[in-house]
């Protein structure tokens, strides 16, 4: 089944993380190992032949680069112009992938459905050679609009391919107040939203705070989605959604990408003390089940792993290997009574629904 994962920080992992990613995650790991070089990353489960292999036919790519006042090195700079030139190196990044035929870049609804039409046609026909599917798709997403210096300069990142963008980050960024924070919007923030919602830039609004995430919902009557988020009902944290945020999105015919970072899917888990030993795919089914039940349908979940994004195998689901093996949800999802229909939907329907609706 094709599948569409609403977040991967692939060209932070390629750039920042100096992985090369046209390779196998298992030769990436190889090389780690022998200390040919050290990301810090953990064990990585991204690369393109993984997710050829694993049919992620779309995704939405990341631009991730911060500049809070709070430096951290490859991630979080002294000052925007640092954090544009990081993100437009990834940009880059993924153009040189487009350039050598490995990915697409999907940025209208046209495009999308002579996509999606291509693979489903890889899928129906003899699909055993994951090298023979067409390219992968990349829907450009940012992570923190602190590279865009001001807001009328969003013009030119539209132009570059940016189609969704996630205000904020972990802190408090340039244009809101984001994880860990109980501040809302800057006067940024809102002049942003407004300028996303002429261009028809999708909202994607995890890691908000949940002052800055009200507030955008009151400021941007735009398309919205939640790229990584769980429920904060089976797990409690303030990185998670409540079932007023999750029903808030669902309101708005939005989508929740369900992630799979063990913390956020496993009541008490513990950074660099608990194991995965107890965390599987069926925590995240868990997640997704719940936001159905708000829903009383399938139409507003779907995956958004997250999978490498600071984190590796050993944080991540303990029957995921790599991130080809998220085709094991949608037996789960069967198991748990979901039609095919709905499984489908879950694995990549809605956020694709979410494109063309946006973007016709």
């Amino acid at each position: 089944m094709l599948i569409f994962d609403s977040h991967l920080d692939l060209a932070w992992n390629a750039v920042l993380g100096n992985r090369d990613l046209e390779r196998s995650a298992y030769t990436i790991r190889s090389g780690e190992n022998r200390g040919q070089f050290r990301s810090g990353l953990g064990t990585g489960t991204v690369a393109l032949p993984e997710l050829r292999r694993g049919k992620v036919a779309l995704c939405c790519a990341t631009l991730l680069a911060r500049s809070t006042g709070n430096p951290v090195p490859h991630l979080d700079y002294l000052s925007p112009a640092q954090a544009r030139g990081s993100a437009l190196g990834q940009l880059h990044y993924y153009r040189g992938l487009e350039q050598l035929g490995e990915v697409r870049v999907i940025a209208d609804a046209d495009g999308l459905a002579r996509h999606m039409a291509e693979w489903e046609a890889w899928e129906a026909g003899d699909n055993s050679q994951p090298a023979s599917a067409p390219p992968l798709g990349f829907v450009i997403s940012m992570e923190s609009a602190d590279p865009i210096l001001s807001p009328d300069q969003l013009g030119g990142w539209w132009l570059a391919g940016v189609r969704v963008i996630g205000p904020t980050h972990y802190g408090l960024g340039r244009y809101a107040g984001g994880t860990g924070t109980e501040i809302g919007l800057t006067d940024r923030g809102i002049a942003l939203l407004d300028e996303m919602a002429r261009l028809g830039v999708i909202l994607d609004l995890s890691h908000f705070s949940d002052q800055a995430f009200w507030e955008a919902l009151d400021f941007y009557d735009g398309p919205v989605l939640a790229s990584h988020n769980n429920c904060r009902a089976l797990v409690p944290h303030q990185r998670q959604f409540s079932d007023d945020q999750l029903g808030a999105i669902i309101e708005r015919g939005g989508v929740v990408g369900v992630a799979l970072d063990c913390w956020m899917l496993e009541l008490g888990w513990i950074k660099d003390k608990s194991t995965n030993a107890s965390c599987s795919l069926a925590n995240v089914v868990d997640h997704i089940d719940h936001i159905c039940q708000l829903a009383g349908n399938a139409r507003h979940v779907g995956i958004g792993s997250d999978l490498d994004g600071l984190f590796g195998r050993e944080q991540g689901p303990r029957d995921l290997d790599t991130i080809a093996d998220l085709q094991h949800i949608a037996p789960l999802l069967s198991e748990r009574g979901y039609s095919r229909g709905d499984v489908a939907a879950v694995m990549h329907g809605n956020f694709v629904r979410l494109l063309v609706d946006s973007w016709s």
